[in-house]
């Protein structure tokens, strides 16, 4: 498998440190606010990558953190009268809903920075000692000239980074980019005891704890969005192979893209949120699953309620592909010969004899995808591609339960449920079968030039209420608005 490295800014090769076990952290929500779609599209593709590397036989442990005390969780908290704990367990509840909704695999870990303070305060102790941090009023900072290779993970130069700085950064500060490791105490917000006084920790402190206490001094991914690449990540580096002695904090370094609703980045700070309850009342679970994989993790993503709606369309064709051969298909074939004029059963005959899906090469196919990058896009056209021939012959009496039992299983991968309950009205999906049959059929008189004939079938599903689009690639159909 072949993954990007934030870090070399390069495709590698992916080889666990520990062989077939495979250890990941991704950078969890801070929970002051509903889940929101950008959420999901993160939490989504890592599921993905979970999911593939336990089909190709490896041992995950997955570890994904709350930050649950920070100054936008306090503000909020005030705002409403509660207490910090309280405003966090709520909008974790909320997580978790959000993401089994979703068909996200809960992690192995959750860690909070709130019951980790003890392997908090031990790193912290062991930077001062280093010489990698310095207490200052109160707060203990990270000396970023400490690290000579401060900047690599964003790629950045410490005199192009001071652009950055602003003078709320640089109080209490050796230098405009050092970060706090521990904030003292302000009037009114929760506290923890610490050797410097009391306080909470720094933002960036929290995931290097939680990574090295729950995965080890090195993990094999660390995972979150390309927004927490800097200050973030790079502050995490930067403090956690301080702490370990130089070794190597992380070997694959992923960022997925951003989700953008028109022209901005999705986020609570621009307060143009679309939260995934909103969205699930209004589509499957499995069409944002479509929508979020149909572009490369790495790229951005706009949302728009078009594109959802497109991808609840796509879901429906697989969740025909998956149904049984309907025992109507035989009596429609004789109503169909009387209203063409013509034995068609002909052409059946020659699919039957013709038939036969090589269901290995679409999972060699599908799995070549996923192993380049996790080539999301391109494992869903393989299924879909699959699932167009199973839907061209299964009106047949010919047997694609193996094939269907392939399509299952890959897009079980994906993270689909297919469920057949959340489908189209089934006066529309009864249907389905017969007319994949009557696409297949015109088809076949389209090769043999019987245009009549062929014309005769697209005006009998135009008055089904049945939409052709015809292409290089094959013929598709859906059903008007």
């Amino acid at each position: 498998m072949i993954l990007y490295d934030t870090l070399t800014a390069q495709k590698r090769e992916f080889k666990p440190i520990l062989g077939n076990r495979v250890n990941i952290y991704v950078c969890g929500i801070t929970p002051y606010a509903e889940t929101h779609i950008g959420h999901a599209l993160s939490y989504v593709m890592f599921d993905v990558l979970r999911r593939y590397l336990e089909f190709q036989g490896y041992e995950i442990q997955f570890v994904q953190n709350f930050t649950d005390i920070d100054d936008k969780i306090i503000a909020r908290a005030n705002e409403q009268g509660i207490s910090t704990e309280e405003l966090a367990r709520i909008y974790i509840e909320d997580y978790f809903e959000a993401m089994d909704s979703l068909n996200v695999k809960r992690a192995d870990h959750y860690p909070m920075a709130t019951i980790e303070m003890p392997k908090i305060i031990e790193i912290i102790s062991s930077l001062i000692d280093q010489g990698y941090a310095y207490p200052s009023s109160g707060d203990v900072n990270f000396r970023v000239t400490k690290d000579p290779e401060y900047g690599k993970l964003s790629h950045r130069t410490i005199d192009s980074m001071l652009e950055w700085a602003n003078e709320e950064l640089t109080e209490n500060k050796d230098h405009p980019l050092d970060f706090a490791l521990w904030k003292g105490t302000k009037p009114g917000e929760p506290s923890w005891d610490s050797p410097w006084g009391a306080g909470r920790p720094g933002w960036h402190i929290e995931c290097t704890a939680m990574a090295i206490r729950y995965l080890g001094n090195t993990i094999d991914i660390h995972g979150g969005g390309q927004d927490l690449i800097f200050p973030h990540h790079e502050n995490e580096i930067a403090q956690s192979e301080g702490y370990t002695g130089d070794k190597p904090f992380v070997v694959t370094w992923m960022h997925n893209g951003l989700l953008h609703l028109g022209n901005d980045k999705m986020s609570k700070s621009l307060g143009n949120l679309v939260t995934v309850k909103e969205a699930l009342s209004n589509h499957t679970s499995d069409a944002l699953r479509l929508l979020f994989l149909s572009s490369h993790y790495r790229s951005p993503l706009t949302y728009s309620e078009s594109l959802v709606e497109s991808s609840d369309r796509a879901r429906q064709r697989l969740v025909n592909a998956l149904k049984p051969r309907q025992t109507e298909i035989e009596s429609e074939l004789d109503g169909l010969k009387t209203a063409l004029g013509v034995d068609v059963s002909t052409y059946q005959d020659r699919f039957e004899e013709e038939f036969g899906i090589d269901t290995q090469s679409y999972q060699l196919r599908f799995t070549a995808a996923l192993d380049d990058d996790l080539n999301t896009p391109q494992a869903i056209a393989v299924i879909f591609e699959l699932a167009r021939e199973i839907n061209r012959y299964k009106g047949m009496d010919v047997e694609v339960s193996s094939a269907q039992d392939c399509l299952r299983k890959l897009a079980g991968i994906l993270g689909l449920s297919l469920d057949s309950t959340m489908s189209e009205p089934s006066n529309k999906s009864e249907a389905n079968e017969f007319i994949n049959l009557l696409v297949s059929i015109r088809t076949e008189l389209r090769t043999e030039k019987n245009w009549s004939l062929a014309d005769k079938i697209r005006d009998e599903l135009d008055g089904m209420g049945v939409i052709l689009e015809d292409s290089s690639s094959g013929t598709q159909w859906e059903f008007k608005d």
